[in-house]
């Protein structure tokens, strides 16, 4: 099987083209034909990550993929992650744990030497899949990073793959991006580009014919096909996807989140978005705040640098006052810590300072520690007092992402409960007020028809019997994917350029 592997590369003309979301349409055509395919990223930089069954960290674009492709996510789709800590440094993640903090600079003298845990990675698939789906990162026309390239061109050239380009017509420009990154290749690196994908169209196609047979000529490189600009609940690599929640309907059920300035795991909020009376707005000042039913403060890759932010942008006064007038605060992992009385950072870990006063919704301390803890989680609840009232029972799975631990402040005097029968804190609830380490808590779809019934009574409106299944949802939106790129991607030329009759 491994002897007869074929493999596709997506590059793009930028960053948010919509290269990982045609490689999951990709891997749900390549699955749905019959083969065994995996998607492959090898360098991915984001702050949306997610910890395998083996308690390995990867990027959550490559798990949307490997959801497509039906096959359980592991660490070696995404070999390499670098998380941004602050705007120079990012801490850098091989093969799923933690190798070190690097600066620019220091991680683009290093990442040579990378090669081998990438080459490793990727003969593990040669030898056991019949299709890679890989994907590259931003634009490969970076001249002046091109050096020691292991992510676009270098990559498509270590695993010896053909290369489709994508490029986004809705930013404007797009035969320039087109022709620009083209041109920018060296010869070698022309000739793996074998088909160009035009993505996020509006409008009538017949228009765009004679740019398309004008750029064709130019390049001499066919474009496979014109897809249409189509929204579909299938997560967002980046942050940049935050913006599509600020035009969601207008549901009767609102919530406000947090943008915290080094917001992860914001897909954690996914779920919600995807209740039909349910509207979400994303928040970046104290002014937005106010006509929410709940407000979520989401994951924090730095959680004492952001709640310094929080309190320099008056958001923590406003947030104090919400919870103390009623309004549902839910803190996830970062915002979970940021709830509590005081973060603490003795080593310096994520800040300067040593020590942070939190917003006091909840009795607790955070102490930031070098270990991190990277694992998949599962219980029942068993304390479900306050706004979880009558949970009691319900299943929770997900993932832990964070350093450093939480524990309760007055033990006999704390009002608040902990959620599951943990011996370390993994979750609390006081009152309208819920924070908890697990990542992934509104896509267990009884847990949140529950929450959102619980809410949906205290503002006297009827009950929800909708028993959203979010795992179905999501695996609706995949096959719909896949038939836009039928409908408007020539397929048999994408098998035809891997060399697949």
């Amino acid at each position: 099987m491994g002897r007869n592997h074929k493999n596709i590369m997506l590059l793009g003309t930028g960053s948010n083209v919509g290269k990982s979301i045609i490689a999951a349409g990709l891997c749900r055509i390549f699955y749905q034909d019959g083969h065994s395919v995996v998607p492959f990223k090898s360098q991915n930089m984001a702050l949306n990550s997610f910890i395998t069954k083996d308690g390995k960290e990867m990027g959550r674009a490559q798990v949307v993929q490997a959801e497509a492709a039906n096959i359980e996510p592991q660490a070696f789709m995404n070999p390499i992650l670098l998380k941004p800590t602050t705007d120079r440094k990012s801490q850098v993640i091989v093969n799923g744990k933690v190798y070190k903090n690097m600066d620019a600079r220091e991680y683009f003298a290093y990442k040579h030497n990378l090669k081998k845990d990438i080459m490793a990675a990727y003969n593990h698939i040669r030898d056991n899949f019949d299709i890679c789906v890989l994907e590259g990162a931003g634009s490969p026309a970076e001249i002046n990073l091109k050096e020691d390239d292991i992510v676009n061109t270098g990559m498509a050239e270590m695993a010896d793959s053909p290369a489709i380009l994508v490029a986004d017509i809705d930013r404007g420009g797009v035969f320039a991006a087109i022709y620009g990154t083209i041109m920018l290749l060296e010869e070698s690196e022309k000739k793996r580009i074998k088909g160009v994908i035009i993505n996020k169209f509006r409008g009538d196609k017949s228009l765009l014919t004679p740019g398309i047979e004008m750029i064709e000529e130019l390049t001499n490189v066919p474009v496979l096909g014109v897809v249409p600009f189509v929204p579909l609940g299938i997560e967002e690599e980046d942050s940049l996807g935050i913006d599509k929640y600020n035009v969601k309907k207008e549901g009767k059920i609102r919530i406000s989140v947090i943008k915290l300035k080094h917001i992860s795991n914001f897909t954690d909020v996914d779920a919600l978005s995807h209740y039909n009376d349910v509207s979400l707005k994303y928040v970046t000042k104290s002014s937005e705040l106010g006509d929410e039913d709940i407000i979520i403060i989401p994951g924090s890759k730095n959680t004492v640098e952001d709640m310094k932010d929080l309190i320099d942008k008056n958001i923590s006064r406003e947030i104090i006052r919400l919870a103390k007038r009623g309004t549902i605060v839910f803190g996830i992992c970062g915002g979970f810590q940021i709830m509590g009385q005081k973060i603490m950072d003795p080593k310096n870990i994520e800040s300067n300072l040593k020590e942070i006063s939190g917003l006091d919704l909840l009795d607790i301390e955070t102490v930031m520690e070098t270990a991190k803890t990277t694992t998949q989680y599962g219980n029942k609840i068993k304390n479900a007092d306050g706004i979880l009232n009558g949970m009691e029972g319900i299943e929770i799975k997900g993932y832990e992402i964070h350093q450093g631990y939480s524990y309760p402040v007055n033990e006999e005097k704390t009002e608040i409960k902990c959620i599951f029968d943990d011996e370390k804190l993994k979750g609390a609830v006081k009152g309208n007020v819920v924070g908890t380490y697990i990542h992934g808590i509104f896509d267990n779809s009884e847990f949140t028809n529950h929450f959102l019934n619980k809410v949906r009574k205290l503002k006297g409106l009827d009950k929800v019997n909708e028993d959203f299944s979010f795992k179905e949802y999501k695996n609706r939106e995949y096959n719909k994917l896949a038939q836009i790129l039928r409908e408007n991607v020539d397929i048999d030329k994408v098998y035809e350029i891997m060399g697949i009759k």
